[in-house]
């Protein structure tokens, strides 16, 4: 049996960026009213998080303040891709007045909910917090085999972490290559902190954003020349995989350096990312408007393909992007990106965490890719994670709360005939984070 186990939350210490996140409990100030008012919140509990009932008529606005709505669905949507849909009421069972708890049943799992009724009229619901999730009989055989059904490729590895020994608990197809996307960015942190360790650089040190990019959800229309430091860009290439920050980040500490920096953490085929393309060199060979020199760049060598991209630096730049070419389908995300396995990822993680940097560690751990519940058996957890259209990577570096064992999970998806649809990897990444964390 598997279970996670978490203390109430509160909404101030709330990540926006997490995928997931706990409820906050606000203040009921009145007298416990009658018993049916609890039961009937804790019955509707299914239908709020299948989301049939309107978030307004269930939360008092107390708790709406707390919580915005959009929370609240994240949140759900959550739990919905870990443990499946919600099903029934297990059982509900009053504590003090209009408080109590209930079990509440999804498809792979009961969850612990604390319930907390208000007084007025109309009985809205002033603090709910899951405090836990149990699975029952879940394996590591279990979610391989889910993982496995997933259309087009995939692969995953559990492994303990001592020192620079991979001991692998589960895996399947570790050592193929996959389009990892963002998950690549991790080497480029790597190699600024190793900067930062030599005395070449300095974490506060303040550069200009240099290289904006498509897609960038910190640094979109931000001016160029910005100042700002190597700690906040790091932040935010790994936190919200910003494109703007990571291409300031290459040019800044260097193409090479960080493909040196690859191949010293143990990536077996470096020849895939070698030359490392720029997020929005990326995206523009993958444009239908540089088809010509795709087809020169795919028939190229490692130089060959460094003196392309060299040679048409003053094409191969954002507003030349097509970003039209990106609203269907996968584009070439089995030759052309950023590839890794999942034993290279594992190398790559054991580097990071030998590294003690704690700006390094604090970046990775912003945003930990499965919410708190997933997370409450862990005193660090760290992820970076990596998608574009047929594509899907999950990476997480975590130290074991009951031991101090550290762990990697990792695990992709890709599928050059159609997109993939995040919910399924998240889920049972996640039930593979707990199976790990027993």
């Amino acid at each position: 049996m598997a279970r996670f186990r978490s203390g109430a939350i509160a909404a101030a210490m709330l990540a926006a960026s997490s995928p997931a996140i706990a409820m906050a409990q606000t203040a009921a100030t009145a007298a416990p009213a009658a018993q049916t008012a609890f039961d009937r919140r804790a019955a509707q509990l299914v239908d709020l998080f299948a989301g049939n009932i309107a978030y307004a008529d269930y939360f008092d606005p107390h708790f709406q303040t707390a919580v915005p709505e959009p929370q609240f669905k994240s949140f759900s949507a959550g739990l919905i891709a870990q443990y499946g849909k919600p099903v029934a009421i297990d059982r509900a069972t009053r504590t003090h007045g209009r408080s109590g708890t209930v079990l509440l049943r999804f498809e792979r799992g009961v969850a612990t909910v604390l319930l907390d009724v208000g007084a007025a009229t109309d009985a809205r619901v002033t603090g709910l917090r899951v405090t836990g999730v149990t699975v029952a009989n879940d394996s590591f055989d279990k979610v391989a085999a889910e993982i496995a059904a997933l259309p087009g490729q995939t692969g995953f590895l559990v492994a303990e972490l001592d020192g620079t020994t991979i001991r692998p608990l589960a895996s399947a197809a570790p050592d193929r290559q996959f389009a990892v996307g963002s998950t690549i960015k991790l080497y480029i942190l790597d190699e600024l902190a190793a900067q930062v360790a030599a005395g070449k650089r300095r974490w506060s040190d303040v550069v200009p954003l240099s290289h904006l990019s498509f897609s960038s959800a910190a640094t979109a229309n931000w001016p160029v020349g910005t100042p700002v430091t190597l700690q906040t860009l790091a932040n935010w290439m790994i936190s919200v995989s910003d494109n703007g920050a990571t291409d300031t980040l290459i040019h800044l500490i260097g193409r090479e350096p960080i493909e040196a920096r690859m191949r010293a953490a143990g990536h077996k085929d470096p020849s895939r990312n070698i030359p490392l393309l720029t997020t929005v060199e990326a995206f523009a060979l993958k444009g239908d408007n540089f088809a010509d020199l795709r087809l020169l760049f795919l028939r190229g060598d490692d130089t060959a393909q460094r003196r392309l991209i060299e040679d048409n630096r003053k094409r191969l730049i954002l507003a030349n992007v097509d970003g039209v070419s990106f609203t269907e389908g996968p584009r070439f995300i089995d030759s052309l990106g950023w590839f890794a396995s999942p034993n290279d990822i594992a190398r790559l993680m054991a580097d990071l965490r030998a590294r003690g940097s704690k700006p390094l560690l604090a970046a990775m751990a912003i945003n930990n890719g499965v919410g708190p519940v997933a997370a409450a058996d862990w005193s660090y957890l760290g992820y970076k994670g990596g998608s574009e259209n047929g594509v899907l990577s999950m990476s997480l570096l975590g130290q074991r709360k009951s031991d101090g064992k550290w762990f990697v999970v990792t695990a992709s998806w890709n599928n050059p005939a159609a997109n993939v649809e995040a919910e399924p990897l998240v889920g049972q990444v996640a039930r593979l984070l707990a199976l790990a964390a027993k």
